[in-house]
């Protein structure tokens, strides 16, 4: 992928370096990371869920980090020890991982659960209420009344 210049829309915006880091951070090649297959889905307005397929995996060896609007979730197997039986195939993947999520604004971790080797994530974006848009009444001026114009005939 090409590496695009955002230098001249760093002249003409304001605040908006977060999101041009990000951007940045797209093209490079650990984003390309596909273990272990993930989902992201809204489940109200303001309410997130990550689901992770971590067969294989208990509690002990998950550890979920959230820090600087980052979420990390990371897997290390524990040393099992040396089996007796012989694979012919294995196709369940074992190996440790590391996954990272951007996450927006305001968003926090409210809980995270395990269960049939689905690890979910609930996030909660959390808004304050100064953020809030609001409605601002308008208010109009009060009409005065039209003014007469006397006239004295003599």
């Amino acid at each position: 992928m090409r590496h695009v210049d955002f230098s001249p829309l760093y002249r003409s915006t304001v605040g908006f370096d977060r999101l041009f880091t990000m951007l940045d951070t797209l093209a490079q090649p650990d984003q390309a990371q596909t273990y272990p297959p993930y989902n992201i889905e809204r489940t109200g307005e303001n309410t997130y869920r990550i689901t992770m397929a971590v067969a294989g995996f208990d509690e002990k060896e998950l550890s979920i980090d959230a820090h600087a609007h980052v979420l990390h979730v990371k897997g290390e197997k524990s040393e099992e020890p040396a089996e007796a039986s012989e694979y012919l195939y294995r196709g369940i993947a074992k190996r440790a991982f590391e996954r990272r999520f951007q996450l927006a604004d305001h968003v926090e971790v409210q809980a995270a659960s395990l269960k049939n080797g689905l690890l979910h994530i609930d996030l909660l974006r959390n808004i304050p209420e100064a953020m809030k848009p609001r409605r601002i009444s308008i208010a109009a001026d009060p009409v005065e009344a039209p003014k007469a114009i006397e006239a004295h005939i003599n």
